[in-house]
């Protein structure tokens, strides 16, 4: 199961717009930065592939700058 936290960068006067495009990811927590124009992003899927999905939804969000990966790890399903 990945799990991984991002810092997501809006593009200038869009940080609202951008929580609202990510809250409605449902493999996606957002949290944003008090002090900085800035969100940390927590994702959860429950494969490789439904990562990778879920990052290429989250590049194609027009209010966001830039994604930065800050940890990732995978835990192996038990049969």
């Amino acid at each position: 199961m990945p799990i991984k936290s991002y810092l997501a960068h809006p593009h200038k006067d869009k940080k609202e717009e951008l929580i609202s495009a990510i809250s409605q990811l449902k493999q996606c927590e957002v949290v944003p930065a008090e002090n900085r124009d800035i969100l940390v992003v927590v994702t959860e899927t429950n494969s490789k592939e439904e990562e990778d999905d879920l990052r290429l939804k989250l590049e194609t969000i027009s209010s966001l700058k830039l994604l930065a990966m800050v940890s990732g790890f995978d835990t192996p399903q038990k049969n």
